[in-house]
Formats: C-alpha cells, structure tokens, sequence
C-alpha cells in the first residue's frame, strides 16, 4: 500500500526541518488549511485529533495548493520559499526527493 498525500508530506517536512508546508484543502466544499512541519499534521480551521496517527486530511480532500514556508512559521511574516504548488508539482517535488 503506497503512502497517502499527508505522510509524504510529513516524512518530507521530517527530512526538511527547515521548511513548512502550508496546504490549503477542499474538503467537500469547505476550505481548511494544515500546517504540516516536522513530521506531524494540524488543521489551522479544524479540530485536530490528539491521535497522531488519525490523519487530518481526510480521503475525501482534494489538494488546491501548496505553499513553502521556511521556518519557523510566522502567520504575520510568513517567508514563502514557493506558493501555490499544485499537488502534481509538489509529488514531482517529493518524487526527486525519494518520498
């Protein structure tokens, strides 16, 4: 079974602690926004599990885009190293990467 969308994320912000990834989600009509950084997923607009293991962007979730941040994350001063990667340009991304 391949990896989902969300572990490749995670294991690719694992790799690249200095980057935060800020993906912005269509979850059947609704926008929600995670911040994937260092490994683990959260939801800026929805409750997100303590469960580490229980994904926070479900099955159903269609990727908009992607944003590269270098951290440490600062909403107010966010430091894009790319915005609005499409899903297809990020895999690329982590396909290079060996993820």
């Amino acid at each position: 079974m391949s990896p989902t969308p969300e572990k490749r994320l995670e294991n690719y912000t694992e790799k690249n602690p200095q980057e935060v990834l800020l993906v912005t989600l269509d979850i059947e009509g609704e926008e929600d926004q995670v911040t994937i950084f260092k490994g683990f997923s959260s939801s800026l607009m929805r409750p997100t599990a303590y469960d580490p293991e229980v994904p926070v962007i479900p099955e159903n979730a269609t990727i908009v885009s992607i944003d590269r941040m270098a951290s440490p994350y600062e909403p107010n001063n966010p430091r894009y190293i790319q915005r609005g990667l499409t899903w297809e340009a990020m895999e690329s991304l982590l396909s290079q990467a060996g993820f």
